[in-house]
């Protein structure tokens, strides 16, 4: 995965960078660990937004995970005050050193201990539903544990980390935001008519269940699934072994993290329920429709995910069907 070819100057991009020149990769561990010979790099297939890096170093035999910053340049910040915020009570990798702001011509970065583990949708796949359900009960046990941890007000969460501006504006913010996006044209040109107006009308007559939660000021992850959670088996028993990718973490209701976490979780197969909320409630409470509700928001992750203008053909027509599934199977407030 290393490339001879030499990096561009500007590290703002579109996507993640596919390969790094060993020059860079030099050049990024310099700026943390001096005088370090790296001996192996390997690149992170799962990365979105940002790139992450396996690195292999002289120094050391353990390998060190190292983490670029490809958009926001303060998520780098943020990520690491929300790991020294939360590091003793939710397992995240341990911070080695880090260039928030970047250095010269190099983008923000960070260096990270590598978590051994496999993620939640590697073990899903297994099929081992014994493994599966005790994965769940501590993903359960973990989300509970971020919960806990709470903010003056909803919002944004910044460097600090600190709340900036609100998640949107006005009263029934999530009714509104939706329509804003059944509005879009590249979400009309995917979803049918119908089904746009059956979204609109689902969403406004859970409104006033909705405002319930407009002034939870928990941390949410914000991006809670089986990709960022790693899990190992500890002491015979399978186990959350780190919390990865935080940029999106937010001060908001768990319930968002419910949402994203269940979203494809099927009354008639079920795997992770009833493990992940009966994990949850060992210490965290929830309403007694937590289901339903968390539904209903993550139906507005779905909305929002419908308006991008790059989506594969196939992501359309999966992000459609939970659509349609979510208004016509979940059960009206």
């Amino acid at each position: 995965m290393v490339s001879g070819a030499p990096e561009e100057a500007r590290w703002m991009r579109s996507e993640p960078r596919r390969t790094l020149s060993l020059l860079t990769v030099e050049r990024m561990i310099e700026t943390v660990l001096p005088r370090r010979r790296v001996l192996g790099v390997q690149r992170f297939p799962d990365s979105l937004r940002n790139t992450n890096f396996r690195i292999s170093l002289d120094s050391t035999p353990e390998l060190v995970v190292l983490r670029i910053y490809e958009h926001d340049s303060s998520l780098c910040q943020k990520e690491i005050d929300l790991f020294r915020l939360i590091g003793s009570s939710v397992p995240v990798p341990e911070v080695i050193g880090a260039k928030p702001h970047g250095s010269d011509d190099l983008p923000p970065l960070v260096l990270m201990s590598y978590v051994e583990g496999l993620s939640f949708r590697e073990l899903k796949k297994s099929g081992d539903a014994e493994a599966i359900a005790q994965a769940a009960y501590s993903a359960g046990e973990t989300l509970a544990a971020v919960s806990r941890f709470s903010f003056s007000k909803p919002g944004w969460l910044a460097p600090g980390p600190a709340v900036t501006k609100p998640l949107l504006e006005g009263a029934d913010p999530l009714p509104h935001f939706v329509d804003l996006c059944l509005g879009s044209e590249h979400l009309r040109k995917r979803v049918p008519a119908d089904l746009r107006d059956q979204t609109s009308a689902f969403l406004w007559s859970w409104a006033a269940q909705l405002a319930t939660l407009d002034s939870a000021t928990n941390l949410a992850h914000g991006d809670f699934n089986k990709r960022n959670l790693l899990v190992r088996c500890i002491a015979g028993r399978w186990s959350v072994a780190a919390v990865l990718d935080w940029e999106f973490a937010i001060s908001s209701s768990p319930l968002v993290d419910f949402g994203n976490f269940l979203r494809y979780e099927r009354a008639w197969h079920s795997l992770i329920e009833p493990h992940f909320s009966t994990g949850y409630l060992n210490s965290g409470t929830l309403p007694e429709n937590w289901r339903q509700l968390s539904q209903v928001i993550d139906l507005v992750a779905i909305c929002e995910s419908l308006t991008h203008t790059q989506l594969r053909r196939d992501v359309v027509v999966e992000l459609v069907d939970l659509l349609r599934r979510t208004v016509e199977n979940c059960a009206p407030p």
